[in-house]
């Protein structure tokens, strides 16, 4: 039996992962990315569980990869009282079980890895600046049209984000969204050095804001906030990013770059058509507040990659309705519960009402 074929579309976090774990399958892939930059000067972090980091060990990514990853041991969430000093609400110490709770990682750092990992994976092909003008059938196999060639693929997994035209064109406005109003502000901090293994969350009225501890000098920060903000008012969100900051960190000096996006609730109802399917943030976004969106991709891959190799195993088509609709069933119940659950987490600890016992 050929090889199947797998089309990869996405040059993202999502894409470039899935692509090398499904490489660990007999299968022949494609990996399109429009823009091999795009992705590369973003200072966004992420934070990813003790298990999900052991998932990304075992696909041997890279032997710098531990360097890279900071671990932290301590969680510790905040909040602001009557006069308007912030009180310790929640702690989670495994400092002296030396056991892990989050490790840190910034995005652009964990695709130069993921890219020189695929450039020595012989069954990945990589197509850069290419642009998906359609997928259609053809046969029982799907065809995809590039710039200048068509290709017919087993599996189409779409990997570019939910406000992509491909995934608008293919599956509509199929899905169950709560936009929160709100703007995500993500920056470093450079600051003096101290051990800094504590991840914190400051909630306030409107607003919260979370320090990711990415190098014992260095701090990342995601900020959530209304979006009656001025975007391009710099020196005032520096200077709050700083007062939130101060009390925790020294000497601290801002990057110069500031990062907006828009933040949604949103999960896709229709998830797979005839041979594609939607992955990552395609398939599912949610608040940052608790870093939990990046989980529930590797997760999911985890989930596809054990699903795919069994259907291979036994001499399967892979992008057969049947397959797609057994990961699909196995993985949304899951997903819904703790989307919906970590909304109504963020929604309760934001209340006026619920902090003004503190």
């Amino acid at each position: 039996m050929e090889n199947q074929k797998i089309c990869i579309i996405g040059g993202g976090i999502t894409g470039l992962i899935t692509a090398i774990t499904l490489s660990k399958l007999n299968c022949v892939i494609d990996l399109i990315i429009s823009d091999p930059n795009e992705h590369l000067k973003s200072k966004r972090s992420i934070a990813i569980s003790e298990d999900n980091f052991n998932f990304l060990n075992k696909l041997s990514i890279s032997k710098n990869l531990k360097k890279e990853i900071w671990p932290c041991s301590i969680m510790k969430l905040y909040t602001e009282n009557k006069k308007n000093n912030f009180i310790k609400v929640f702690e989670l110490n495994n400092e002296k079980k030396n056991q892990k709770i989050l490790y840190i990682f910034q995005n652009s750092k964990l695709i130069n890895f993921l890219k020189k990992k695929i450039k020595k994976t012989k069954c990945i092909s990589v197509k850069n600046y290419e642009k998906v003008l359609s997928i259609s059938k053809n046969g029982l196999l799907k065809n995809v049209k590039f710039n200048n060639s068509i290709s017919k693929y087993n599996l189409v997994i779409i990997c570019t984000g939910p406000n992509s035209t491909l995934v608008k064109n293919i599956f509509k406005n199929q899905f169950i969204e709560n936009p929160y109003n709100e703007i995500g502000i993500t920056t470093c901090l450079n600051h003096s050095s101290l051990k800094n293994n504590t991840v914190r969350q400051i909630f306030l009225d409107k607003e919260i804001l979370a320090l990711l501890p990415i190098s014992n000098t260095k701090t990342s920060i995601v900020w959530s906030i209304k979006k009656d903000i001025k975007k391009n008012d710099n020196i005032q969100i520096k200077k709050k990013i700083k007062f939130y900051a101060k009390n925790y960190l020294k000497n601290i000096t801002l990057d110069k770059k500031i990062e907006y996006q828009n933040l949604n609730f949103l999960i896709r109802k229709k998830k797979h058509s005839d041979r594609v399917l939607l992955f990552g943030d395609a398939l599912h976004v949610i608040h940052p507040f608790i870093g939990q969106g990046f989980n529930m991709t590797l997760r999911d891959l985890f989930c596809l990659q054990k699903i795919l190799n069994k259907k291979i195993n036994l001499g399967l088509d892979i992008g057969s309705s049947d397959i797609l609709s057994e990961f699909i069933n196995e993985i949304s119940p899951r997903n819904f519960v703790f989307a919906a659950g970590s909304d109504l987490l963020k929604n309760s600890i934001s209340s006026k009402k619920i902090r003004k016992n503190f």
